[in-house]
């Protein structure tokens, strides 16, 4: 951990919560996430060690808890983690205000976004019978399936079993720039996004998830 010899909060807190991708860590936990998997599922680019190291860390300073589960060991925010909430937010809304937003130029991971979508579901408005989304973006070596059910809501590898009449094909640029709130559904559409299947389906599927948290969060400077 770098020392930078100040008696500053601002310098002491940076020592213990700035390393790349420690607040990454503590946002996955913040979503809900409690295992090792779980936390890496939505930060598929850190390694299996410095995600330990990381977890290791934050348990030294006292932002999380580590737990013994019945399937093995589990995280969870403290007191001082939950705190970090304000921070989080705060990262994320200046991050949607002035970073630019230009999805078909940034390298982008189609995994965090599904994991997003997934914890996002609005599960008063799913069909009543469940059903699997099929995810076919282009560039990724396999399909990803989403579980919708009112009682459960997965990402999937492969089709559990259960009915699959949507299917979202097209460019992750498009994908990632209606999640994120930079266009509209019709303008993501334009881009190359589409939703095969039945016409009430496809309409509705939209309206199945509460966007991404920030979406709402306008550009200081319009595109």
């Amino acid at each position: 951990m770098a020392d930078y010899g100040q008696f500053c909060s601002v310098a002491r807190a940076h020592e213990a919560i700035g390393g790349r991708w420690t607040l990454l860590v503590v946002r996955e936990l913040l979503c809900g996430s409690r295992r090792f998997n779980d936390i890496r599922r939505g930060i598929p680019r850190i390694s299996r060690t410095m995600l330990s190291e990381r977890l290791q860390g934050l348990v030294h300073v006292g932002v999380v808890m580590r737990i013994e589960g019945n399937q093995g060991p589990e995280y969870a925010l403290t007191e001082a983690g939950r705190e970090l909430m304000a921070i989080v937010g705060a990262l994320g809304t200046w991050g949607q205000r002035w970073l630019p937003r230009r999805a078909e130029a940034e390298d982008l991971d189609l995994e965090p976004l599904l994991v997003d979508m997934e914890r996002r579901v609005r599960t008063e408005v799913l069909p009543d019978e469940p059903m699997v989304v099929r995810f076919e973006i282009e560039g990724q070596r396999q399909p990803r399936f989403l579980l919708l059910k009112v009682a459960d809501v997965s990402l999937c590898g492969r089709n559990p079993g259960f009915p699959e009449p949507l299917c979202v094909r097209g460019l992750l640029p498009a994908l990632v720039a209606w999640w994120r709130g930079d266009v509209t559904f019709a303008e993501a559409q334009r881009m190359g996004l589409k939703v095969e299947g039945p016409q009430a389906l496809a309409r509705a599927f939209p309206d199945w998830f509460e966007r991404y948290l920030f979406a709402e969060v306008a550009p200081a400077v319009p595109a």
